[in-house]
């Protein structure tokens, strides 16, 4: 499994590449570019690792995580997937397909299995796949999502929270803003999550 990072578009949002080299194939998560020179580095890098675009996924619907879906959509003619709740809040190309909680996406021999994390939006979700969660922006490094959004939720945001707290420590997350971190660091440093008195430490 093929894991690249790129942070791109004005609010420094992260874009991730996640490809299976044995098929080929590969999704690109949150294109939130501002330009076809960002879109263009995203594509060089897969390219160089012999992967083919079979899906753009959206973590939820804003526009610093979608605003280059379009440039995907003209390069690769991959489908668009975003969680069936935000799917209205795209203002490019529309969704080919509507995710759900438990939905499974498969790229190649990597198989992304759909956390619905309401909260940040009505749609949020994260990916799971092996050890990497992509958390879009329900969980942060050391932050949680933002909740005073349309459509935004504390109360949802608390329960997607829980839902990722139960993954193992080693699992890696990817957020959809700021430096990469790990359930174990988030469980036991994040001031947000001290916070609330269900939080377990170890």
């Amino acid at each position: 499994m093929l894991v690249k990072m790129f942070t791109v578009g004005m609010l420094g949002t992260n874009c991730y590449v996640v490809g299976d080299k044995d098929s080929g194939e590969a999704a690109v998560i949150d294109p939130g570019f501002d330009s076809e020179s960002e879109a263009q580095h995203v594509l060089d890098e897969i390219e160089r690792n012999g992967l083919q675009i079979k899906y753009i996924i959206n973590t939820h619907g804003h526009p610093d995580h979608n605003g280059g879906n379009q440039i995907l959509k003209n390069h690769s003619h991959a489908p668009i997937l975003i969680h069936e709740a935000d799917a209205s809040m795209l203002n490019g190309p529309p969704a080919d397909r509507r995710l759900r909680e438990g939905d499974l996406i498969e790229i190649g021999n990597v198989k992304l299995r759909v956390i619905h994390t309401p909260g940040h939006s009505p749609g949020s979700i994260a990916l799971l796949a092996e050890d990497y969660v992509f958390s879009g922006d329900t969980l942060f490094a050391g932050s949680i999502g933002r909740y005073d959004l349309p459509g935004a939720s504390l109360n949802e945001l608390v329960n997607s929270l829980k839902k990722l707290l139960t993954l193992p420590d080693h699992v890696e997350v990817c957020p959809g803003h700021g430096p990469v971190t790990t359930i174990g660091q988030e469980r036991r440093s994040n001031p947000f999550l001290q916070s609330f008195d269900w939080v377990t430490f170890s």
